[in-house]
C-alpha cells in the first residue's frame, strides 16, 4: 500500500518551483507572537492536501521576516459534528500548551488577514520526511511525543495523524493541526499509543491535575459545554496516573500519516 503524501508539504510556484521561506522563528515564544499579532501578512501559497483552506504566508516585522500558516475561517468546509470556526480551536490548543507549560503547540494568534479572520501560527522548520512513525522509533523523543499524547487526551483531539507530530530543525517536536479538538463528547483519533499503560511521572501528572482548572483563557475560544469537559477529561486523566491503552483498536484516524 502507497504512504499517504505528507501532511506538511510545501506549495510550489506557478512555474513548479519549490517556494524560498523567509527566516524561521526559533526564538522567545512572546516575541514570535508579537511578530504574528503586529507583522504585515502576504500569501506565499495554499498548502496542498489540506481539507480546509490553509496558507503559508510571510510576516514582515521589523526587520524579521517570519513563516507562519494561516487558516482563515471563510476557507472551512461544513462539519457535522463540529460548529464553524475551527481556527479558534487552533489558538485554544496553543493556549493550553502553554498554560501546561508543555509549548508542543506552536505560537498561534487570531488575526483578520488576506482572506479574513482567522488562526496565524508559526511555521515550523522541519524534515517533512518525519513523522510520529518514525520519531517514536527513537527513545530521545519520547518525553516530547508522551507530551503530545497527554496534550490529546486532555483535548480530545479527534484526528492526531502520524504527520501532525512535527521535529523543528531546533529541537523540540510540535503537533499541528488542533482544529478538531475539544469536542464535549469524547472522540479521541490518534496514532499515539506506543506509551498505553505506562504511569505518568511526577511532573506530567501534576500539570495534567492542573487543566482540572482550565486557563481561563479558554473560556473566549470554546463553548461552556466544552470548557467543562476539557476539565472533566483532566480530572479523570489525572485520577487514572496512566496513558491508556486504545480502545479496541477504533480510536485511530484516517489516513493515517
Amino acid at each position: 500500500m502507497n504512504e499517504p503524501a505528507p501532511h506538511h508539504v510545501l506549495p510550489r510556484s506557478d512555474d513548479g518551483q519549490q517556494l524560498e521561506l523567509p527566516v524561521i522563528w526559533d526564538a522567545a515564544v512572546t516575541d514570535a507572537l508579537e511578530v504574528l499579532r503586529q507583522g504585515d501578512i502576504s500569501v506565499l501559497g495554499r498548502m496542498p492536501y489540506s481539507s480546509n483552506a490553509t496558507f503559508l504566508v510571510r510576516i514582515d516585522h521589523a526587520t524579521t521576516p517570519t513563516a507562519a500558516i494561516y487558516k482563515p475561517e471563510r476557507g472551512e468546509r461544513p462539519l457535522w459534528d463540529f460548529p464553524s470556526g475551527l481556527y479558534r480551536r487552533e489558538i485554544a490548543a496553543f493556549e493550553l500548551s502553554e498554560a501546561l507549560g508543555w509549548r508542543v503547540i506552536p505560537p498561534t494568534v487570531e488575526r483578520d488577514g488576506p482572506f479574513g479572520v482567522g488562526s496565524v501560527q508559526l511555521f515550523i522548520d522541519a524534515n517533512f520526511e518525519e513523522h510520529y512513525f518514525t520519531l517514536v522509533s527513537e527513545e530521545r523523543h519520547h518525553d516530547d511525543l508522551r507530551q503530545i499524547c497527554a496534550f490529546d487526551l486532555i483535548a480530545n483531539n479527534t484526528d492526531r495523524k502520524s504527520g501532525h507530530c512535527l521535529a523543528s530543525r531546533w529541537g523540540p517536536i510540535y503537533g499541528i493541526d488542533q482544529g478538531l479538538c475539544f469536542a464535549s463528547d469524547f472522540k479521541l483519533r490518534t496514532v499515539i499509543w506506543d506509551f498505553g499503560g505506562e504511569p505518568f511521572d511526577d511532573e506530567l501528572g501534576t500539570a495534567i491535575g492542573s487543566a482540572a482548572e482550565p486557563p481561563a483563557e479558554l473560556a473566549q475560544w470554546l463553548r461552556p459545554d466544552e470548557f467543562s469537559a476539557l476539565a472533566e477529561r483532566a480530572e479523570w486523566l489525572a485520577d487514572f496516573g496512566r496513558f491508556p491503552d486504545d480502545d479496541g483498536g477504533r480510536r485511530w484516524p484516517w489516513p493515517l500519516v
